[in-house]
């Protein structure tokens, strides 16, 4: 079990950072939110899940603990993947989540792409006095992206293309979030990349 991964970040792509350990570059898939705030060439420290397949071997990366233990424990759930455990924080915080599930809050459960009404109830059902209370108060909510700027619009186009959604539909997504981009001097990646999500799951 690799439990994290410490080192300079040797490159980024939409959805996979790689990490430089020990003179070996370790490939971590992480969400949108968590790449936001890494830079090439800089340290970074992330925990890590490692998901093991009849044909692959597939490293998981984290913000922090919490963040990981909310992903293996979204996967006990009957239906739930890594890809899509993965997809659900990159929507919803673990604070988030832990709301959610603490209320029933089916609404907020289907935001996320690929979970329907029947998804909700089983997640509300399964995930019921597992995942434990929010842990904050006001903000407890907040995702882990980082304000980034101008620069916002190419880093929620490029995790949307990294989640599998095509060009046109990331480009109507980024049209949906613009005008709330705008109206903020400093734009929150995690905020706008959960707002383009939730409008591209209406829109299906």
């Amino acid at each position: 079990m690799i439990a994290f991964v410490s080192g300079p970040v040797a490159a980024l792509a939409p959805d996979t950072a790689v990490i430089e350990v020990g003179g070996i570059g370790v490939a971590v898939q992480c969400a949108p939110g968590t790449l936001a705030d890494l830079r090439v060439g800089r340290p970074a420290r992330l925990a890590t899940s490692l998901v093991v397949r009849e044909d692959s071997l597939t490293l998981y990366g984290f913000a922090d603990d919490d963040e990981k233990l909310v992903f293996e424990l979204l996967q006990t759930v009957s239906g739930v993947g890594p890809r899509l455990a993965q997809t659900m924080l990159a929507v919803h915080s673990p604070d988030a989540l832990r709301a959610a599930v603490a209320a029933g809050d089916e609404k907020a459960l289907t935001a996320v792409p690929g979970i329907g009404k029947k998804g909700a109830q089983r997640l509300l059902l399964e995930l019921k006095d597992r995942l434990g209370e929010p842990a904050g108060g006001p903000g407890a909510d907040r995702g882990v992206g980082s304000p980034v700027g101008a620069s916002w619009r190419e880093q929620v186009h490029a995790a949307l293309l990294g989640l599998g959604y095509g060009t046109r539909e990331a480009d109507e997504a980024l049209a949906a979030v613009t005008p709330q981009a705008e109206a903020d001097r400093r734009p929150d990646v995690g905020t706008l990349l959960r707002a383009a999500l939730q409008s591209l799951n209406r829109t299906r």
